[in-house]
């Protein structure tokens, strides 16, 4: 009893530890984000007129396009990435396997970017539309095209663009379902879709959510994509009361109030989701169904269009775009990628150990202040990327002058705190802290709680569970998670653009200085580049991906549960 009570008390003491280090590293992840609050609070009366302005002129559309533009977007995550997910998972079609590598190659084209190519190539001076009026003999005016600079556009780019957020995590979910749980089903008279619906589906879903969270805030906080697109969102209605308006304080607010739309959007989905828990354990490997005929070609179109849309046809505009230009020979190009991959690596070398502390602390502790915690430390995706620079240096400036204070107590000279590269990490850890964070959350989630009991019955202690059991199921998961940040980090624009050093810019920066100035030839190779530093881990992603063991079983027909 004494041993059985001894790791009892050394497994809540642990918990206990583990749970107030993800307190403090929350409100270090929360510090821009109440900054910002402090600053919206301290101008909330000088503002008055401009958000006065603002709500009865342009801030209806900025919501009602900013809500169509997310809904296109989730729609077009939610079935491409679900869809393509399951038939890669489990189904076997020709050329399965190789589209299971071009359907995560989008992950690497920025939206930004993607906007650049098909805007290039679409616009009426784009090479389709020259190329329609020379075979024609129409003029401009004689003759329809959809609007390339519109919400349906942008809705399209960040879609193929944020797939993957969904088709990866699903695909994991997907593969590792267990085959004894849809044999049972079918044992008591479920039909296909009855069982994927009943049995599968519920194992994936908190994978689903997790990516679908993660595409949302994306969208609500990009400006790139919808700025060239000349798209009025929310984010964007935030930056012109910055820059054209002159009220810091008054686009503070409103990013604040983007912030709680997001906050409430997690929060329905949570209270949706309820006390039910999604567990499974794969005894076998799951089997495979091999599709045939109008089955297997319509399996292989739907899983080559994400793909070829998401980025070979960008790809090769962009490098039909950048062939003679001037930007092609470059000196500086190489120490751009070298930048670019120093940020990107240093992210996901500082968000992947902080996720991992996280997630394992709201599964062992779940306290309320875990949890309370843990939301405020997810909070920072949704902030506009240069919003949270603002912030950031903001938290800077008022660091400075209490150092400052200090020192003159003291006699110390105190350091000035500013923008740099250290400011640039803290940024991305407070930016992309979500994205390793949900899907590591959702990978434990996968693990019966029955599994630690288990293993403390055994006699391991705290980090003893966590190493031997939960480590071995989680490695492909964390290694997941430090690609998604690596590749958000490489593709990272207004945060960058504002704190980096003087002299010290990125892929990402030189090519939105280029396509602002509509030097688009310039700006494809640095694109490109983008391209090909977020290719490397998303082909080493794909590899980690593919590399589970499944049967395939020859059934002709539609693919069953």
């Amino acid at each position: 009893m004494f041993s059985a009570w001894s790791r009892w008390w050394s497994g809540a003491f642990h918990g206990a530890q583990v749970g107030a280090a993800t307190v403090l590293v929350a409100l270090a992840l929360a510090a821009p984000a109440l900054a910002l609050a402090v600053l919206a609070l301290a101008g909330m009366f000088d503002s008055t007129a401009t958000l006065s302005h603002l709500g009865l002129t342009v801030l209806p559309r900025y919501a009602a396009t900013t809500f169509l533009l997310t809904a296109a977007v989730v729609v077009i995550v939610l079935s491409v990435g679900v869809g393509a997910a399951w038939l890669i998972a489990a189904c076997e079609f020709p050329g399965r396997h190789a589209l299971a590598w071009v359907l995560v190659l989008p992950m690497a084209m920025p939206a930004f970017v993607m906007g650049y190519a098909y805007t290039d190539f679409l616009a009426p001076s784009g090479a389709l539309q020259s190329a329609l009026r020379r075979a024609t003999g129409w003029e401009i005016g004689d003759y329809w095209f959809p609007d390339v600079h519109s919400w349906p556009s942008a809705a399209l780019c960040l879609g193929f663009a944020l797939y993957p957020y969904v088709y990866l995590l699903a695909r994991t979910a997907f593969a590792e379902r267990s085959a004894s749980l849809t044999e049972a089903a079918r044992t008591l008279g479920l039909g296909p879709f009855e069982v994927w619906w009943r049995v599968t589906w519920p194992v994936a879903r908190p994978a689903v959510a997790a990516g679908v969270a993660l595409a949302t805030m994306e969208t609500l906080a990009d400006f790139g994509t919808v700025s060239y697109f000349a798209v009025d969102t929310f984010t964007a209605g935030i930056f012109r009361a910055w820059q054209s308006l002159g009220d810091r304080a008054g686009a503070v607010q409103l990013a604040l109030v983007l912030l709680v739309a997001v906050m409430a959007l997690v929060w329905i989905e949570r209270i949706q989701r309820g006390r039910m828990q999604f567990h499974a354990r794969s005894t076998q490997s799951p089997e495979r169904t091999v599709l045939r005929g109008a089955w297997a070609w319509g399996a292989f179109v739907a899983c080559a269009v994400p793909g070829v849309l998401g980025f070979v046809v960008p790809a090769v505009l962009l490098l039909a775009t950048g062939v003679g230009s001037e930007s092609a020979a470059d000196a500086r190009l190489l120490q751009w990628v070298a930048n670019t991959a120093l940020l990107g690596a240093g992210g996901a070398a500082l968000v992947v150990p902080l996720a991992l502390l996280g997630a394992y602390a709201l599964r062992v502790s779940g306290g309320r202040w875990v949890r309370l915690a843990i939301g405020l430390a997810n909070t920072g995706y949704a902030i506009p990327g240069l919003v949270l620079g603002v912030g950031l240096l903001v938290l800077a400036g008022l660091t400075s002058q209490g150092l400052a204070w200090m020192g003159e107590l003291i006699g110390w000279q105190a350091p000035l705190i500013a923008g740099g590269v250290a400011a640039v990490f803290y940024a991305y850890t407070v930016r992309f802290f979500p994205v390793g964070f949900q899907g590591i959350d959702a990978g434990l989630r996968r693990i019966s709680p029955s599994m630690d009991q288990s293993a403390r019955s055994l006699g391991r202690g705290f980090w003893g569970v966590l190493r031997e059991v939960h480590w071995p199921l989680m490695r492909r998961t964390v290694a997941v998670a430090a690609l998604l940040v690596f590749v958000d980090s490489v593709k990272e624009l207004p945060a960058t653009l504002v704190l980096r050093p003087f002299d010290f810019d990125t892929l990402a920066v030189v090519a939105y200085h280029f396509a602002a100035d509509e030097r688009l030839a310039e700006a494809a190779w640095p694109s490109l580049l983008i391209v090909l530093v977020g290719l490397v881990p998303v082909v080493w992603l794909s590899r980690i991906t593919l590399s589970e063991p499944s049967v395939a079983r020859a059934k002709g027909g539609a693919p069953t549960g």
